[in-house]
């Protein structure tokens, strides 16, 4: 949110400075061996959680807490930026997890056959039910939910308001879905061993092929797509032209994939240079500009967080308002 201050401004001046910025770092969830990796941009790894049963699906908010998906225990962990745990939600089959706009969390519940939303208070209710293994969400920025329904070798769509469509079918075990800037919806075929793309109105093409049990997509905020190659141990980055690298090797089992939001430098409010006394004034920060507004002036709809790419749109699109 806008961060605000109270200052004199008659006769004085504000002194604005900014934060560094951290980077847009990768979380892998590691069925294995239970762990939450951590990637920098240049591939360096650490663990950053650990103890899990099953961590199968990953998501991150508006303010940088991972939800991770423990499918053996059957519970959402929320986990703080820095590394508190807490239980979110229990009793559940949980998979896929993927954010709305309003900062509710999706859960593809995959022995059940129902697709749970969640308040940001942990408040639950069933947005969809009646599919056949849901295993994996993503939505687009017009706010339609994808479900890969992993029983029917399907896609299904859902509107905001809960309306069902079938959006593709004879796949081949649909797991990982990501949404590009385009809007074009790509998807990790566990079977066929191919990354398939589809255009907003369901043409399908090839992307990539000769991998092995992918899993899951994300996109960082450059356009490039990662997958977590489950047979292999390895995760790959694929530029937008389609040529393929290794990113990460040595894992036990990726599973999942998750990018932090980008965060933009944070202005922060200085004492020096405030002298006078006068009206006290309530001023916003623009985190665009660096420079204080007075309270009033059209508040920009993106905040800190960089939604121009797909899988960020899980994320960061609570920070839209």
């Amino acid at each position: 949110m806008y961060h605000s201050f109270a200052g004199a401004v008659c006769a004085g001046a504000v002194l604005l400075t900014t934060s560094s910025a951290p980077a847009q770092n990768l979380f892998e969830a590691d069925l294995n061996s239970g762990n939450i990796y951590e990637f920098t941009l240049g591939g360096v790894k650490s663990t950053f959680a650990s103890g899990f049963s099953y961590p199968i699906g990953l998501a991150i908010n508006s303010v940088g807490d991972l939800f991770v998906a423990n499918e053996f225990s059957g519970i959402i962990t929320k986990i703080t930026p820095g590394g508190v745990k807490s239980t979110f939600a229990s009793g559940l089959s949980p998979w896929g997890l993927a954010f709305n706009s309003a900062g509710d969390l999706f859960e593809a519940d995959f022995n059940s056959g129902n697709i749970y939303e969640f308040t940001p208070g942990g408040v639950k209710s069933t947005f969809a039910s009646g599919l056949s293994y849901p295993i994996e969400l993503a939505f687009n920025s017009a706010g339609d939910l994808f479900e890969a329904d992993f029983g029917s070798d399907s896609i299904y769509k859902f509107t905001p308001g809960g309306v069902k469509s079938t959006f593709a079918s004879g796949l081949n075990g649909p797991e990982g879905l990501a949404v590009d800037s385009a809007g074009d919806l790509f998807e990790a075929d566990h079977g066929s061993g191919k990354i398939y793309e589809f255009t907003p109105s369901g043409t399908r093409s090839t992307f990539a092929s000769g991998l092995s049990g992918p899993c899951a997509l994300a996109f960082n905020s450059a356009g490039d797509l990662f997958e977590a190659d489950h047979g292999s141990g390895k995760i790959y980055e694929f530029t937008l032209g389609g040529t393929r690298s290794t990113f990460a090797s040595g894992l036990n089992g990726p599973e999942e994939l998750a990018f932090q939001s980008e965060i933009l430098p944070v202005p922060e409010p200085s004492a020096f240079g405030m002298l006078a006394v006068g009206a006290a004034a309530l001023l916003v920060l623009d985190p665009r500009s660096g420079n204080a507004r007075p309270r009033g002036l059209p508040v920009p709809k993106r905040l800190y967080t960089n939604c121009s790419n797909s899988h960020q749109l899980k994320a960061c699109k609570a920070d839209r308002k």
